[in-house]
């Protein structure tokens, strides 16, 4: 099978601190893979590792293999501007622009040089559209991002990162400022979305992970101690370290 994203022997350190140590993962295109585990066990490290954002911090060292398509995103000269426009990130409050609905949208088309208004206008439709803001939306176009809802700005940032065509959505608990009728809207829509995108999500809410994913890793201090699918992840895990957190025992 070809995975859409994998590491090989993976190890991050901050400064002194190893986050990460010999992570192995593979994710299948078009599925939902959670990540859960304790707070600080590595999660949205390794999530930050598929885009390369963990580059922005100081004292960070990384080894190992990081593949997009079968291509390190290391060493096979893929630019972090192009690597983050193909892997795009979800952050856990939702971070629109002081800008305009419109200009939020079809901020990252403007960052690549796109300044047709038709085109423009076309890709607010498409997104706002398939993050089901459209008829919400559309007679406010002009109106301030900031202005709008914790939900529906959740679902305005996914809109503006959908407009540059990428190919993974990394969310790093893209629920835990919202509600749980926000959050169960936002689900639906993930849901809707792996039909064309690979999501990788973290999450410490493991209802949920068991609710919408496919494919479930957990990890502990740093390890990935196990992976597989959900179902098997949450009812007959093969380590009883698994087995502990999944059933409350542990974290």
């Amino acid at each position: 099978m070809d995975f859409k994203l994998e590491t090989t022997s993976l190890n991050l350190w901050y400064g002194d601190f190893q986050a990460l140590k010999d992570v192995a993962i593979q994710v299948r295109p078009r599925t939902i893979t959670a990540i859960i585990g304790p707070s600080g066990c590595g999660k949205s490290t390794l999530l930050r590792c598929f885009n390369r954002m963990n580059d922005l911090v100081g004292g960070v060292k990384v080894t190992g293999g990081v593949l997009l398509d079968g291509r390190d995103i290391h060493r096979d000269g893929i630019a972090p501007p192009d690597l983050r426009r193909r892997v795009g990130m979800v952050f856990q409050r939702p971070n629109p622009f002081p800008l305009s609905v419109f200009d939020n949208v079809v901020y990252g088309l403007r960052v690549h040089g796109i300044t047709d208004r038709r085109r423009l206008k076309e890709a607010v439709e498409a997104n706002l559209r398939s993050t089901l803001l459209w008829d919400v939306l559309k007679d406010k176009l002009g109106a301030p991002a900031l202005g709008l809802s914790p939900e529906q700005q959740q679902r305005l940032c996914i809109s503006r990162l959908l407009a540059v065509e990428p190919d993974v959505l990394l969310m790093d608990e893209p629920c835990s400022a919202l509600d749980p009728i926000a959050t169960g809207h936002i689900e639906e829509l993930m849901h809707e979305l792996s039909a064309r995108y690979t999501i990788v999500i973290v999450t410490h809410n493991m209802q949920q992970a068991a609710r919408i994913s496919q494919d479930t890793s957990f990890m502990l201090l740093g390890d990935l101690i196990e992976s597989g699918p959900t179902t098997k992840i949450f009812s007959n895990p093969s380590d009883k370290r698994t087995e502990d957190y999944v059933t409350g025992r542990y974290g």
